[in-house]
C-alpha cells in the first residue's frame, strides 16, 4: 500500500512538473521565457512574448497534466485521488528540473478542480473571467477563482474533504502570489497586457 501511493506521489509529481511554458517558447525560438516579462513560466507570461498561440497551447497543457495526474488515478485508484491531485500542483509550483522554480499552479489547479468535479473548475474559470473583464488583473482573477474554490467545492460535492482539499490547494497558489499580493496592496502590479515588474 504504501509502495502504491509512493508511485502515486511520484507519478503526479513528474507529470506536473513538466515546464510547458519553457519548453513550448524555447522550441519556437524565443529563448528561455523566465528572461522576459515576470519570469515566470505559465500562460499569462507566455502571453507577453505576443504569442496567444503558444499562451493558449500553453493554458491548456498545464490544466491538462492537473486533469491528467487526477483523473487516471481515479479511473484505477480512488484512495490516491487527493495525493495526485496535491503532487500534481507541487510538482508545477517546484519542479526538480528548474531547481524547484516552477509556475504558480493556477491553469495545473484548475485542471485537477475539473477532474475532481466539473462544476468547481467551471465556477473558478467563471471567477476568472469576470474578474479579468472587469479588473483586468491576471493575479487579482487568479485570487478570486481560487477563494471561489472550495466555497463551490462545499456546495457542489457536500464533502468536507474535497473542500479541505481545494482549500489545501488554493492555499499553495495563494503562498505563491504573495509577491503579486503585496503589488496590488501597493498599487503597483501589472494589468493584463502590461509588462510585469517581476
Amino acid at each position: 500500500m504504501i509502495m502504491m501511493y509512493l508511485l502515486i506521489a511520484i507519478f503526479a509529481y513528474l507529470l506536473g512538473s513538466i515546464p510547458f511554458g519553457l519548453l513550448l517558447t524555447q522550441f519556437a525560438g524565443l529563448g528561455d521565457i523566465r528572461a522576459i516579462g515576470s519570469g515566470n513560466i505559465g500562460a499569462t507570461n507566455v502571453l507577453r512574448t505576443g504569442r496567444k498561440g503558444l499562451a493558449a497551447a500553453t493554458l491548456l497543457l498545464d490544466g491538462g497534466k492537473g486533469w491528467l495526474a487526477v483523473a487516471w488515478i481515479e479511473a484505477y485508484n480512488h484512495g490516491g485521488v487527493a495525493l495526485a491531485a496535491l503532487c500534481v500542483v507541487l510538482g508545477h509550483l517546484f519542479p526538480l528540473w528548474l531547481w524547484f522554480k516552477g509556475g504558480k499552479g493556477v491553469a495545473t489547479g484548475l485542471g485537477v478542480f475539473f477532474a475532481l468535479a466539473w462544476p468547481i473548475g467551471a465556477i473558478a474559470c467563471a471567477a476568472w473571467l469576470l474578474t479579468a473583464l472587469l479588473l483586468r488583473f491576471s493575479s487579482l482573477s487568479a485570487l478570486v477563482a481560487y477563494a471561489s474554490a472550495p466555497v463551490s467545492a462545499w456546495f457542489v460535492t457536500h464533502d468536507w474533504k474535497m473542500a479541505v482539499l481545494t482549500a489545501l490547494i488554493a492555499a499553495l497558489v495563494y503562498w505563491k502570489h504573495s509577491p503579486n499580493i503585496k503589488r496590488l496592496l501597493d498599487g503597483t502590479e501589472p494589468r493584463i497586457g502590461k509588462k510585469a515588474a517581476g
